[in-house]
């Protein structure tokens, strides 16, 4: 078996394991120190793959698919039986039947049917959703003037919105929360939780084949490319978990940033800069996937470099690529206003939902620093801890104090057009017990479910 071969003298390192986990920007300007635009390394099972550290570079794979296919079944590793079904990575790795394992013409007929979806919401719409659901979210830890602003908001936020968006009721939003922290976790019960998610997809599309909506797993229902029901439950589940995960992630990010950079939040007050500007700024230096797996070469080839053999897997570095010295040379510099960062990769398979996961950040920390204008961090920025993994750097927990009170904002009416609640499928092993239907003439009571789930 071809592995990536460093030069002599300096191993490839994992991106897994203390090192890694402890401070992987460390890691990168390592590897970059150590091996240029293009470094080898190990993964989970120390299998060998290609870290991707250049700006240039990292778009250059991204744009050719004809020479880094997104098709894990290239992947000579998985070919010769490296990668077990039990495998850390198979979750993330294994070939499924959406839009971001295929090239061609069939990358365009399943992109196609998700991004013409997306398209006929009606942004306005979308924040008006989000404003609702952040100032539910608000009222439920406004009076106790403490709240972690990752489980309280960053988290349930996304995943509210985009239960509405799907279709679903919003009832099930805190046990999907439950579920998708469970599934990108990895953890024991990662796979029951992921059983969860599909048992719930497959109840939506049943519902929604009977009685179609003006949501997104209606429209993939009647999209003319005819898609198959397996397809439209993994798109839903890949819409689903991607925009949880990512947008959680910007939203923690930026946050964090206006509670302990004072420049920072000193620029958003006086006016000088928008919180778009600051969410691009943090998309820059905090992209919500520090790395992007995989692309695995389709044949023989060079980049940066290096000598890629074909089937070698290779790991797209956005984080790395968005501080590459050839394109920021001075990282104190501001980047605002400039869109040039790797947050959502590149090529024919960028992000197609970017737009509303900065609609979702964007409202809702809006909303939050209305309702509580005296934030202030409840610990010292040194008591903040991180959890990494090979493809992200989420904060732990994000501990606020702010001044009691404030009259809550939510409880005239329920948001118009959701669907009523219904029961929900069973997991194997539910994340969280079921909440009763929320009635729909009393505001203050249908906040009550997210009250539940938030009081721990």
């Amino acid at each position: 078996m071809t592995t990536p071969t460093p030069p002599p003298g300096c191993p490839a390192h994992r991106l897994y394991g203390p090192e890694a986990e402890a401070d992987p920007t460390g890691l990168y300007e390592k590897l970059r120190a150590e091996h240029g635009a293009v470094a080898p390394v190990l993964v989970q099972g120390d299998l060998p793959a290609w870290l991707v550290l250049g700006h240039r570079e990292n778009l250059d794979v991204a744009r050719t698919p004809s020479r880094f296919s997104r098709d894990s079944r290239r992947w000579r590793d998985m070919q010769d039986g490296n990668v077990p079904a039990d495998h850390p990575l198979t979750p993330v790795a294994a070939w499924q039947p959406v839009c971001n394992f295929a090239d061609g013409m069939e990358h365009e007929r399943l992109r196609g049917a998700v991004t013409e979806s997306l398209e006929r919401f009606d942004r306005r719409g979308i924040r008006r959703y989000v404003k609702r659901f952040a100032d539910q979210l608000i009222d439920c830890f406004a009076e106790r003037g403490r709240a972690d602003l990752v489980t309280d908001f960053a988290e349930p936020l996304p995943m509210l919105v985009m239960t509405q968006l799907v279709g679903m009721p919003d009832s099930y939003g805190p046990r999907l929360v439950e579920a998708a922290r469970d599934m990108i976790k990895g953890t024991e019960t990662a796979v029951a939780s992921n059983e969860y998610v599909t048992v719930a997809l497959k109840a939506l599309v049943e519902r929604k084949r009977a009685v179609p909506g003006r949501d997104f797993a209606s429209w993939l229902l009647e999209h003319s490319t005819s898609l198959t029901g397996d397809e439209i439950i993994e798109h839903l589940r890949l819409v689903l978990i991607a925009a949880f995960a990512t947008t959680a992630n910007l939203i923690a990010n930026t946050l964090r940033m206006v509670l302990t950079d004072r420049r920072f939040r000193a620029s958003l007050s006086g006016g000088h800069m928008t919180l778009p500007d600051a969410l691009e700024q943090v998309l820059w230096d905090e992209p919500p996937l520090a790395t992007v797996l995989g692309r695995w070469a389709t044949g023989d080839t060079e980049l940066g470099g290096r000598q890629i053999k074909a089937g070698d897997m290779l790991l797209l570095g956005l984080a790395a690529g968005n501080v590459d010295p050839e394109i920021r040379p001075d990282l104190s510099q501001p980047v605002h206003g400039n869109r040039s960062h790797l947050a959502f990769s590149g090529g024919p398979h960028e992000c197609p939902g970017q737009d509303i996961g900065r609609a979702i950040a964007d409202t809702g920390i809006d909303a939050l620093l209305a309702r509580l204008p005296d934030l202030q961090l409840g610990v010292l920025v040194a008591e903040l801890s991180w959890e990494s993994s090979l493809m992200s750097r989420q904060l732990i927990a994000l501990p606020v104090s702010f001044t009691p009170g404030g009259s809550s904002v939510t409880a005239s009416s329920a948001v118009p057009g959701t669907p009523k609640a219904e029961p929900l499928p069973q997991a194997v092993v539910p994340p969280a017990p079921a909440p009763a239907p929320a009635p729909r003439d009393s505001g203050r009571t249908a906040r009550s479910w997210w009250a539940r789930l938030l009081r721990r």
